[in-house]
């Protein structure tokens, strides 16, 4: 029965001619791509995010101040594609201040974790300015939130096996979180 449906429809196409063929290929291949863009579409208002060239990828993370850097960078490293990932998949990591924290983080991990047992300190202080959260108060409540998950990390079973870039993404989502927490950003 398969065979003979196949036949059919080759059959059908043969005698319609190729025109025939052309315009339900077509028909299929925009089904599929509206299948696909619908739904990224309706999730949010055009321009409504990051420009993934320039705020997003490698070249955001390398060229943080210079936008046609960074575009051309993500353009030659891999046509862009880490950068629409990041854009689409976390837009929320696209933005310079949260790429200058996560390097800032990253880069002096050690002396992060330091500010942050002792719940104060220039490192942290640093990351917390970097995203977006004043001196005072506000500055000092997301220090002790940091203190205290930090603690709460550090204690936990596993910790010590982990990389250090693991680590250094751990405090990352602990800063963030205490500056969304307790400061206006």
């Amino acid at each position: 029965m398969r065979i003979y449906l196949l036949k059919g429809i080759s059959l059908f196409f043969y005698k319609t001619g190729c025109y025939m063929k052309s315009v339900l290929m077509k028909a299929v291949i925009g089904a599929a791509f509206s299948a696909l863009t619908l739904p990224a579409l309706a999730a949010g208002s055009a321009g409504s995010g990051p420009n993934p060239y320039s705020d997003c990828g490698i070249g955001a993370a390398i060229f943080k101040d210079t936008e046609w850097a960074a575009a051309t960078s993500n353009v030659i490293w891999d046509l862009g594609t880490t950068a629409v990932t990041s854009a689409t998949v976390s837009p929320e990591t696209c933005s310079k201040k949260n790429v200058k924290a996560a390097m800032l983080i990253r880069d002096s991990y050690a002396l992060v974790t330091e500010d942050a047992a002792r719940g104060q300190g220039a490192h942290m202080s640093a990351a917390l300015e970097i995203m977006g959260c004043a001196a005072g108060p506000s500055r000092a409540a997301a220090a002790g939130e940091v203190r205290e998950s930090f603690s709460r990390v550090l204690n936990a079973s596993g910790y010590n096996d982990q990389k250090q870039i693991e680590k250094a993404g751990q405090m990352y989502n602990m800063i963030e979180s205490a500056a969304r927490n307790h400061c206006s950003v």
